[in-house]
This record gives C-alpha cells, sequence and structure tokens, in this order.
C-alpha cells in the first residue's frame, strides 16, 4: 500500500512527482515506475477478479445440474483451469509486490506547502528565538568537562560497562535526570492535558512499519536476533501504535499522550560521527508527545503541540530559536517539522532539543488508524502528531552548560528546585 493517497497520487502523478523533487531528485525518481507498475497491478486485479466470477457462475451450474440429475463433469473441469489461471495471476502478482515493497514503501511524505524550499539545514528558516543567551565572565565549559569534574557524568565506566555512546549519571546529576523527567511529565499531564502512558520498550515490526521506521532505517534501529522484538528509538512508535488498526470516533479526537522512556538508537551514518558528551548515545532518556487529530485539526494542534515542547524550556528559562525545517532536510514521515535548538555556551553552537512534526495522514495509512466523523458511515484517517517533549538529556546537558559558575558548579534552575529536594547547585565533591 502506498502511504500517500494512492488515488490522488493516480490522478496527479506529476504534482506528486514536483512535490516530492522539493526533498531531491532522486526522491522523485522513485515515482518513475509509478504508472506502468501501478495499471500492470490493476489489470491483474481486475483479470482475478473476472476469473473468479465465471468460477462462482460455473460453479453454481455445476450444482444446478447436479439437482437436475444431470452429467457436469465438463464444468467441473472448467472450474479447475479457472482455478490453475487463478493461482497463475495472482502468482504474478510476487513481481508487483516486490515493486510495492522496494519502491513504494521507502517514498517519504509530502513536504506542507508552508515547508521552505532547500537541500540541507544551511536552509532551514528561523521562525522566532526566545531568551537571550547568557554572558559569561569566564569562558564556559562543555558539558561533558563540568559532568566530570562534578563527578555526576562518566563516559569511562559506560565504556568499560557497555561501549562507546553510553553514560553513567552519579548522585545529583542522576537525580537532575529524574527531576527533570517528572517536571516535564508533571507540566504535560497538568496544564496541557496529555494522558501518561508507560508503553513497552519493546515493538514489533508492525508497529516499526506503521510509523515509518521500517523498512527504510533498519540499521538506524536495535533488533534482538531470532525474534519480532525491536528496542524502540523514540516512544512516537508505541504511543502511535496503540492505535493501530483502530476507528475512532470524532468525538475523541483530539487525543493527546505522553510517555517517559528510554530511546535506543545505533546512530549508524556520517551524522553520529564527532559529536562528543552526551548529544548521540545509543541510549538516552526522552518524554515525547503525540496527538491524534482530525484534518481540519491538523496544523492548529501542530502549532499548539510545538507551544507545550517550548514552554519546558522556557519554564527552565534556556535561550532557544525554533527552526522551520526546509524540505530537503524533513525527517521521512513528516509533512513539516519545527526544530526546537537549545543555546549551548560551552560549545558555542544551538543544538536541536525537539523536534516537532506533523505527518498528516502518512502514518496512520501505514498503521491503519482511521476515525468516523460524526454522522457519517465513511471512515477518514487521522492525522498524527509527536515531539519531544523534551529530550531530557540533552535538557540535562543545557542546563548544566547555561547554569555553570565560574567555580565549576551548576546552579538549579527555580524550577526545578522542588524536584531537586530543595536543592539549588551542585557542587563539587570533596574527597
Amino acid at each position: 500500500m502506498l502511504m500517500l493517497d494512492l488515488g490522488f497520487v493516480r490522478a496527479n502523478l506529476a504534482q506528486v512527482k514536483e512535490s516530492l523533487g522539493r526533498r531531491g531528485p532522486d526522491v522523485a525518481a522513485l515515482l518513475d515506475n509509478f504508472e506502468t507498475m501501478d495499471r500492470d497491478r490493476r489489470e491483474r486485479i481486475t483479470n482475478v477478479e473476472r476469473l473468479k466470477a465465471q468460477r462462482n457462475q460455473i460453479s453454481a451450474d455445476v450444482a444446478k445440474r447436479k439437482m437436475a440429475g444431470l452429467d457436469a463433469s465438463d464444468l467441473i473441469e472448467q472450474t479447475r483451469a479457472l482455478k490453475e489461471d487463478i493461482e497463475r495471476t495472482e502468482a504474478g502478482f510476487a513481481s508487483t509486490d516486490a515493486w510495492q515493497y522496494s519502491e513504494l514503501h521507502f517514498i517519504p511524505n509530502i513536504p506542507a506547502a508552508s515547508v521552505p524550499d532547500g537541500n540541507s539545514a544551511e536552509d532551514n528558516v528561523e521562525v522566532r528565538w526566545w531568551g537571550t543567551p547568557r554572558t559569561f565572565d569566564f569562558t564556559p565549559k562543555p558539558h561533558w568537562e563540568l559532568g566530570e569534574q562534578l563527578g555526576i557524568l562518566n563516559f569511562e565506566q559506560a565504556a568499560k560497562i557497555s561501549g562507546a555512546r553510553f553514560a553513567v549519571y552519579w548522585d545529583a546529576g542522576a537525580r537532575l535526570e529524574r527531576a527533570l523527567a517528572n517536571f516535564m511529565l508533571d507540566l504535560h499531564t497538568g496544564p496541557h492535558g496529555y494522558r501518561e502512558v508507560l508503553p513497552p520498550y519493546m515493538v514489533n515490526e508492525a508497529s516499526l512499519f506503521g510509523t515509518g521506521q521500517l523498512p527504510k532505517f533498519k540499521d538506524d534501529l536495535f533488533h534482538c536476533e531470532g525474534s519480532d522484538h525491536w528496542l524502540i528509538p523514540t516512544a512516537e512508535v508505541p504511543l502511535t501504535n496503540l492505535y493501530r488498526d483502530n476507528i475512532l470516533d470524532e468525538k475523541q479526537l483530539p487525543i493527546s499522550v505522553t510517555a517517559y522512556t528510554p530511546c535506543f538508537r545505533a546512530e549508524a551514518g556520517a551524522y553520529g560521527k564527532d559529536v562528543r558528551g552526551l548529544v548521540r548515545q545509543h541510549q538516552f532518556q526522552k518524554v515525547e508527545l503525540v496527538k491524534f487529530v482530525t484534518p481540519d485539526q491538523s496544523y492548529a494542534e501542530h502549532e499548539k503541540l510545538t507551544a507545550h515542547a517550548e514552554a519546558i524550556l522556557q519554564a527552565l528559562e534556556l535561550p532557544y530559536r525554533v527552526m522551520n525545517l526546509c524540505a530537503g532536510d524533513l525527517g521521512f514521515s513528516a509533512a513539516k517539522t519545527y526544530d526546537l535548538e537549545v543555546w549551548l555556551p560551552g560549545q558555542n553552537v544551538y543544538r536541536e532539543i525537539s523536534s516537532c512534526s506533523n505527518f498528516e495522514a502518512f502514518q496512520a495509512r501505514r498503521a491503519n488508524i482511521r476515525y468516523r466523523p460524526q454522522g457519517q458511515k465513511k471512515t477518514e484517517f487521522v492525522h498524527t502528531l509527536n515531539g519531544s517533549g523534551l529530550a531530557v538529556g540533552r535538557t540535562w546537558l543545557a542546563i548544566v552548560e547555561n547554569y555553570q559558575q565560574a567555580d565549576g558548579s551548576v546552579a538549579i534552575p527555580t524550577a526545578l528546585q522542588p524536584y531537586m529536594g530543595g536543592l539549588k547547585s551542585i557542587e563539587v565533591r570533596s574527597s
């Protein structure tokens, strides 16, 4: 099944190819064989239906002859021949099924009209910024130096236990991670109105297909050998699949859910290289926000979800900017994405801390998530949205870098102090 609207693509092939071309010429080329293969598949379906109708009619004639005490051997032979024809025709689906899996499932979502043109992150457009980066009267340090000096972060111990791209948090560092998760969940489940979920951390292949990680991003995932279990790369996967193969009532929408989970990523490919510290880990924790909405609610709810993620940064008084990702930098399943990038003074850079995406009906088609509009019998696909609210590890490092003091200590943001047992700063441990 094409994860775009098949009828729309069939009727507007040139327009769809042009829209996908905004992501890059190689993406548009994925539809080069669409017309031929789609026509071949439809012809095979028509032939099978015609042959089955003939077989059914002859079977009915066989029954009539037998009831009349007449010989039906010639008709029985015809049904056998038709059965063989049907099997041969259905076997011909193998080639179009292979095409469907190898090509159609790799076609990404169409960028929304409000997505800017561009080929890479350099072409993303700043929508707004919040807060003013702090001016230091000393040279700020990166979080990996501060964490080790404070005794709250250790990469060597993690490497001994698990290898590269893991971390061990100690004492106030571990508590800060826990405090952040609780603070985020309290804000999202309270004023923001999300239902909290504790989902499985392992999912099956159907779930990963539903949200778009499989088959394209298989190398980025951790698979449990010999089973249909995969470690989740984000809580987006189990949360979205809560309603896979469901038909929701319109009055249930919008549905807003949140979860705090570990996330596991192989970080395969060049983008995972040359990033120190906590930015790219094989395991990290994240609070995820997911919404199921009607199409007419879709973009208003996308703005609302983004604002909910921003509210965390604002409450923690962390300067950030909001970027509208260009077509060439969009994720596979997204129609539109806002990246929240937090300022990191120890690295003198803005770094992504949340991606808030509208997938329109793309994931819903893959996962078969529908709703029934009030007063109608016909169902429609929901729109799905999600965003990090926030990536806890990256929020941790943003606090450590932005709240560092000249003596090497780290102040605790006011909003977090109740979650830290009243602790106002993390001091260097005395030996």
